[in-house]
């Protein structure tokens, strides 16, 4: 049973860091390379903010969130438009995006920011302390579980809710999904394409940002701490089908717990592996992911 609750805690966490690639690939067919740099930024900005604001982390939630959210609207403006229908050199200029916001955080605040040294920020591993009231574990079915674990799988379905409601219930999803699906005709039926790109972009930065904040509860918090998630959340959106929310969910669930279990009956090398294998084998038989959203 704990097992799968941890199962159910990295589920979260590549659901979330996901769910915002997701959006940003389903909308903009933009491979973002920087999407792991906005985890280790909302993680950044939770250290920073319980350091120097007395901010607990779910006040830090919301604050992430807004940060990340600016990193990728001012990504998406300044570089990430300029480059649409390009797909490989958005690769390439997302990758470098990434290696510069990693090395700003290494180098450039571990030296000082503006002659000010800043505690809390560099090349040194940080921890954020978590609630008292999350440090408890309690009972059930005979197995101890972690409150602070079922916080993170709390969390990741409140947001994977939002989501939904965004997508699905608002006027914003309806154009963002025309958008998605015929960016020409949308524009042609007077949506404004790159407004919604450039919210779309910023919603996503911003759910990896809230990751972010989640991960540096039982995680050190590092510079290039959001490279790896990078590389699972995009075996999530391919596994899952890319731009399905439900194929996201239900991705990443899976995912989740077959790392979990493997790691705990082996070790985390074996567990990364079959994490791959699984993967290959989804794609192997359903080429386009595990849901395929309808199209006319």
């Amino acid at each position: 049973m704990e097992t799968f609750v941890i199962g159910l805690s990295i589920a979260s966490i590549l659901f979330m860091v996901a769910l915002g690639l997701a959006i940003i690939y389903g909308t903009m067919k933009v491979i973002n390379m920087a999407h792991g740099e906005m985890v280790m930024i909302g993680a950044y900005t939770t250290v920073l903010a319980t350091k120097h604001l007395g901010f607990n982390i779910y006040l830090c939630l919301p604050l992430a969130f807004l940060v990340t959210a600016t990193f990728g609207y001012v990504i998406e403006r300044t570089v990430v438009r300029r480059l649409y229908g390009r797909l490989l050199d958005t690769l390439l200029a997302t990758w470098g995006i990434a290696l510069i916001l990693q090395q700003l955080v290494r180098i450039h605040f571990g030296l000082g920011l503006f002659g000010i040294q800043i505690d809390g920020l560099g090349s040194d591993l940080q921890n954020v302390p978590v609630p008292a009231e999350l440090q408890q574990a309690f009972h059930f079915l005979g197995a101890n579980i972690p409150i602070y674990r079922t916080f993170v799988f709390v969390a990741a379905l409140l947001l994977g809710a939002l989501s939904w409601w965004l997508i699905f219930k608002t006027r914003f999803g309806s154009q963002l999904r025309a958008v998605s699906v015929a960016r020409n005709t949308a524009a042609a039926c007077g949506i404004n394409d790159k407004r919604v790109n450039t919210l779309a972009f910023a919603y996503g930065s911003g759910l990896a940002g809230v990751a972010g904040v989640l991960v540096s509860g039982f995680k050190t918090v590092s510079p290039d701490m959001g490279t790896p998630y990078v590389v699972d959340a995009f075996l999530v959106v391919v596994a899952g089908g890319v731009g399905h929310l439900i194929g996201t969910f239900a991705a990443a669930g899976i995912l989740g717990e077959v790392q979990s279990f493997v790691a705990t009956w082996l070790n985390d090398v074996y567990g990364r592996t079959v994490l791959f294998t699984v993967v290959i084998l989804i794609l192997l038989f359903k080429p386009q992911g595990l849901f395929v959203t309808k199209s006319r």
